[in-house]
């Protein structure tokens, strides 16, 4: 597939090593590429990236997220994926929460687009190498589109993870939290970035 990742930082470059490993076709869009020296992947404009991809993926800083969005232009059609987090400077909390989320913001700002919030739950170590011992990580994910959701849900099974549909778009004011908490053990409760949750089934 065409994958236009917005954002280069930790969670873009893990996604973009992932999927290329997988056979995908994928570019990274950034504000300024000429500041970029990436070698991962090709590096371009966010409007260049996003124009011929079928899935653009959202990861960027929560305050990043609407000026990249907009830079994008019209994502009519295309799968979106967020991974973003609305994470307060010093881990202080959620931006956003309780009564709304990320995913919900992101999805008014691109009405055209099938957004799916994903990749967003574990750190960026996970999504390179999501396998504990014999476990497979779990992915959970959300969204209003089903066949979009199947999309995104094949993109984590090719990083390795156990996708896992949470339901509905508004799932991801459960999601962004559970994300806080992840970012709250493995930092402010000193575990390291070495740890991941997994959903289990009898």
């Amino acid at each position: 597939m065409r994958i236009a990742i917005i954002g280069a930082g930790r969670v873009g470059l893990a996604l973009a090593r992932g999927w290329l490993r997988a056979g995908h076709e994928v570019v990274l869009g950034v504000r300024n590429p000429a500041t970029k020296d990436v070698s991962v992947a090709r590096v371009t404009t966010v409007p260049d990236a996003t124009g011929s991809a079928e899935i653009v993926v959202l990861a960027t800083p929560w305050e990043g997220a609407e000026a990249a969005l907009r830079a994008a232009g019209s994502c009519d059609g295309k799968v979106v994926v967020d991974c973003t987090n609305p994470i307060l400077p010093g881990m202080a909390g959620l931006a956003v929460g309780t009564t709304e989320s990320a995913a919900e913001r992101v999805a008014r700002l691109v009405p055209g687009a099938r957004v799916v919030k994903a990749f967003n739950t574990t750190g960026s170590g996970n999504m390179e190498r999501p396998q504990y011992a014999e476990h497979r990580l779990t992915m959970l994910l959300c969204g209003d589109d089903a066949a979009a959701k199947g999309v995104v849900s094949g993109l984590a099974e090719d990083l390795g993870f156990a996708p896992v549909d949470a339901g509905s778009i508004t799932a991801a004011r459960y999601l962004e939290p559970l994300a806080m908490l992840w970012v709250h053990l493995a930092y402010r409760q000193g575990l390291g970035p070495d740890i991941a949750f997994q959903l289990l089934r009898r």
